[in-house]
């Protein structure tokens, strides 16, 4: 990885080998895009690729002597408010006079190895010989002040990470109304827009359409990243597929409010845009006072999808999963939520814990309810005290009781919330977010608390540190089941603040936890799926992928989701029939085979199992635990799209290409059906020979690439004799193995 610095014509080129990001200064002392794709040798000037003496009508110009040169017709690197291109800009800043037009020029740049951490913000991490950082720095000539743009380019991978920090040098305050944390220009609109959509229980849908002038975007307001819009958008060429054809993706490693857009000008350029959402944020800085914007992640395929998640994958293996847990196992584990819910007592979670055990599982988590008087959703969120009624021997016992049996022990907190019913809100009334005196919104019949105000923070860090050790907890689940309504802080002056603040007192939180208690697993949650993003994943290595556990929809939640995350950081789980999401109910193996291509665990009560489902519960486990490490390690291939067709498909594979499985699903049967069906596979070594489970011949590589691996005879009415699967809810899991 190198960045090249042409001094004399003031023209940054980062590249790797797999992309190139290049850029300049213009005329006016702002930046020019002028290209980003696929890798290019350094040549000593990329300015052609932007035309600046091209007469359009009906423009403005910076320069009286040169009315060619328009800010509204050319690829900018940063484009700001005011100053002639009214396409929206990438930074509005105003004045004490209310001024919001801005001038920064280029002032200079400094390149560093590595990657410099962000502070009070998840970000990006790595060696010094794994990325290099360019900084350029930009002063406004009204204000004075500055403005810096961070670049990092990691080695071998098509990624670049971008964030910005503006300082306030002078006196008088500036007040940041628009700070996006990324902008680039492309030169032109053919593409398609992919995005990751829903709701509760079906988060994490594919959704497509094609680019056309004017603004699409996707957001969230919502105090959180959202069920609705995950903080992911990607670019594809029309012809562009899983496999084939360019794609780019943008990622954004925060958790709170968001905005990611593209803008297509009338003449046919795109702006690509993320950032915080600026409708909800206004920033007032002092002299010497500085804001950090979070950091976005800028990926590039020329392999089409399959090539842009992989990449994606693999750095977020690398570069901003915690490195303690990137090769480690995640245990196997049973949520004791949809068997018991509230209504559970000392003797009902040792039999609970005690069948467990039986079957293979290795962590047990206590969900809802262990606390205050929580026998409902109605009261006690905020009193993180043991419920001597359930539980009257405590939480250090009960851990003990669970951890003789052979199992790790966890439990379910949800901190940043507290209930109307609560000896928390009676003692600190103002901690919870709302204005007093006014109506506030219930959300799940609870309130937030404010966690912009530190005196929150350092009261949940006590009281959860405090049951960490009491209980000596493996895993914490921490859930947030509610979006943020009626913003205001008692805490605050400036309520334009609100909104970061609060999601930086949720990463304060996460920080101190997790480096006072490096062992303990946390798994993030958001009533499911609503705050599954990098911001989580950089102190949470897996989280609760939705609380919508039905098999059948988990296939386009958890195929959606793969898109922009690893398989190792997708909470996925075998639960009880009829499902209490969807009351559908499938077969014991189609929960499993799903389940697989995640982290695995149960929400059951294993002793509602009869002995036969009790011993495919064993199988099961056992045949996880076989190819759980391929699944943490593993280049995982999206097949077949449960948003195209009638059937799902989809294989983890060993970098080598020497083992992988594969999963395979149909979900209705559809009558008298194709001979010879086959799954074209992906990833093996063509010359070499596999040994497939279950078959008794050898298959080639290149054979089940290309001509396809068999799925079996399917009923078809007049085959009965024959068949080896019909009907709905169909699935196979094949291991396969270089021979």
């Amino acid at each position: 990885m190198t960045i090249y610095i042409n001094e004399e014509r003031q023209q940054f080129h980062l590249t790797n080998g797999e992309i190139s990001y290049i850029f300049h200064v213009m005329k006016n002392g702002q930046l020019g895009h002028l290209y980003y794709g696929k890798a290019l040798v350094d040549r000593e000037d990329f300015t052609h690729f932007q035309t600046y003496e091209n007469s359009v009508p009906s423009t403005t110009h910076t320069f009286a002597s040169d009315p060619d040169f328009s800010l509204e017709t050319v690829k900018q690197e940063f484009p700001l408010y005011g100053k002639g291109d009214f396409r929206e800009p990438a930074l509005q800043i105003e004045d004490e006079h209310q001024i919001q037009a801005s001038d920064f020029s280029f002032q200079g740049y400094e390149v560093e190895k590595g990657k410099p951490k962000l502070e009070g913000l998840p970000s990006s991490f790595a060696h010094e010989n794994e990325a290099e950082t360019l900084t350029v720095r930009l002063v406004d000539k009204g204000t004075g002040a500055e403005i810096r743009l961070f670049y990092t380019i990691f080695e071998n991978m098509p990624i670049l990470t971008r964030s910005h920090a503006v300082t306030n040098g002078e006196g008088s305050p500036i007040v940041i109304k628009r700070l996006m944390s990324f902008s680039l220009d492309l030169p032109d609109a053919d593409y398609e827009l992919m995005h990751l959509s829903g709701a509760w229980a079906r988060e994490r849908h594919v959704k497509k359409r094609k680019l056309e002038h004017g603004i699409q975007s996707i957001a969230s307001n919502r105090g959180a990243s959202s069920h609705q819009h995950n903080p992911y958008l990607m670019l594809k060429r029309p012809e562009a597929t899983e496999h084939q054809g360019e794609a780019i993706g943008l990622q954004f490693i925060y958790s709170g409010n968001f905005l990611a857009q593209a803008e297509v000008d009338h003449f046919d350029q795109t702006r690509l845009f993320m950032g915080i959402y600026p409708g909800s944020f206004q920033w007032t800085l002092e002299k010497g006072e500085s804001f950090q914007s979070p950091e976005a992640v800028l990926s590039f395929s020329d392999d089409g999808l399959n090539g842009m998640s992989q990449a994606l994958h693999e750095w977020q293996r690398s570069h901003l999963i915690p490195s303690r847990w990137i090769d480690k196992e995640r245990p196997i584990l049973i949520n004791n939520w949809e068997a018991t819910y509230f209504d559970f007592n000392e003797e009902k979670l040792d039999a609970f814990t005690s069948e467990a055990g039986k079957l293979g599982i290795e962590l047990f988590v206590l969900d809802d309810g262990w606390f205050g008087k929580r026998d409902d959703d109605t009261s006690s969120l905020g009193d993180w005290f043991v419920d001597k009624r359930k539980l009257p021997n405590g939480i250090s016992a009960l851990s003990r009781k669970v951890k003789q049996k052979g199992l790790q022990f966890g439990l379910w907190f949800e901190p940043e919330m507290i209930s109307p019913k609560s000896e928390l809100i009676k003692e600190h009334p103002d901690w919870v977010i709302g204005s007093p005196g006014r109506h506030q919104t219930l959300g799940r019949n609870q309130k937030v608390l404010d966690f912009s105000n530190p005196e929150v923070v350092d009261y949940l860090h006590d009281r959860m540190s405090s049951l960490i050790e009491e209980a000596d907890l493996d895993y914490i689940k921490w859930d947030m089941n509610r979006n943020i309504t009626e913003p205001f802080s008692q805490h605050l002056q400036n309520q334009g603040e609100f909104y970061h603040r609060y999601i930086l007192g949720v990463y304060d939180l996460y920080e101190r936890l997790t480096t006072r208690y490096p062992n303990v697993l946390f798994e993030s949650c958001a009533g499911g799926g609503g705050r599954f993003d990098l911001g989580m994943m950089y102190y949470a290595p897996q989280a609760w992928a939705s609380d919508d556990t039905d098999a059948a929809e988990r296939l386009k939640i958890q195929y959606g989701t793969s898109l922009g995350y690893p398989l190792a950081t997708i909470g996925s789980h075998v639960s009880a029939v009829p499902n209490h999401q969807t009351l559908r109910e499938t077969p014991l193996k189609f929960r499993g085979d799903v389940a697989y291509f995640g982290t695995f665990g149960y929400e059951l009560d294993p002793s509602q199992l009869s002995e036969e489902e009790k011993s495919e519960v064993k199988q099961q486990i056992e045949f996880f635990k076989k190819i759980r490490n391929l699944i943490v390690q593993g280049t995982f291939y999206r097949l077949k799209s449960p948003f195209e067709g009638e059937e799902t498909a989809w294989m983890v594979c060993s970098t080598n290409g020497t083992k992988a499985v594969i999963g395979w699903y149909k979900e209705n049967y559809l009558p008298n059906p194709a001979h010879n069906q086959t799954l074209k596979l992906k990833g093996l070594q063509p010359d070499k020979p596999y040994k497939i489970e279950g078959f008794t011949r050898l298959f080639y590589g290149d054979e089940l690439m290309n001509r396809g691996l068999p799925l079996g005879n399917e009923f078809n009415g007049a085959n009965p004799h024959q068949a080896e699967r019909g009907g709905d809810y169909q699935s196979q899991i094949f291991l396969l193995k270089e021979s």
